[in-house]
């Protein structure tokens, strides 16, 4: 009995040595898988497009990414640019109408075979509204109230 209690702990000593060697590289390739995916966000990329705003979509239409969109015509052709799912709610939400110009920073990506903008700010009259962080996640109306409240010093 004393024999295959100590053999049973060897092994699993053994295993427990092995096993995070093994792991560390399925980690870093899963890591970069999903850095690199569709809706990853790199900071690195961001652009600046400015043009009148066709339509506002509250509410996405078929095929397009969850959340509102604008679409735009730009000297160099029309562009979806994804807000997310807060940025035309709450406190603080983008102020944009059909027919006014806008300036929009963020990530040109290919999703399903089509091109979309996932836009991080959205300039408007001459206001910077702040959709997304720098990681390209979507900041709720809450968020952005905060963040507000700490720019101008205001105690939280």
């Amino acid at each position: 009995m004393m024999k295959h209690l100590f053999i049973g702990l060897c092994a699993l000593a053994l295993l427990s040595l092995i096993s995070p060697r093994l792991l560390v590289p399925a980690q870093a390739a899963a890591v970069e898988t999903r850095s690199e995916g569709p809706l990853s966000y790199d900071i690195s990329k961001e652009v600046t497009l400015s043009g009148t705003v066709s339509s506002v979509l509250s509410k996405p239409a078929k095929g397009m990414l969850m959340g509102s969109h604008i679409l735009l015509s730009t000297p160099t052709g029309p562009v979806d640019a994804s807000l997310g799912g807060f940025a035309l709610l709450g406190k603080g939400a983008v102020p944009v109408a059909a027919g006014q110009q806008v300036e929009v920073t963020g990530v040109m990506k290919t999703i399903k075979d089509k091109q979309v903008f996932l836009t991080r700010t959205v300039k408007v009259g001459g206001e910077v509204y702040t959709i997304r962080n720098e990681h390209g996640f979507a900041l709720s109306p809450q968020a952005r109230e905060r963040a507000g409240r700490k720019s101008t010093g205001e105690v939280l």
